[in-house]
């Protein structure tokens, strides 16, 4: 199966727990924005609680963008097939006023 290296940024509260910015990941060719998520998981075990639910579905108030598109927007969501060029941001919740 052919693979595709993904680039995947990290913002915030997330970056001191993965220890970068940018992690890449070694996806096969129609990997889902989900299975992306399960996957990365794998390598970096103290974000499962920070991303996934019991479940293994995205937290709903995490924020996962596919080109500057959340992915909870996008029409198939996190079933969305990850392309090679795509550019991935995973951030938490933010605050401000």
């Amino acid at each position: 199966m052919e693979e595709m290296v993904m680039k995947v940024n990290f913002y915030a509260t997330l970056r001191p727990i993965v220890g970068k910015k940018t992690v890449e990941l070694n996806l096969s060719v129609g990997t889902t924005a989900i299975q992306l998520v399960q996957m990365f998981v794998k390598d970096y075990p103290l974000m499962h609680k920070e991303l996934l639910d019991a479940n293994e579905n995205f937290l709903p108030h995490m924020k996962f963008f596919i080109n500057g598109r959340e992915a909870v927007y996008l029409p198939d969501k996190f079933d969305t097939i990850i392309q090679p060029n795509d550019k991935v941001d995973i951030f938490p919740p933010v605050g401000g006023g």
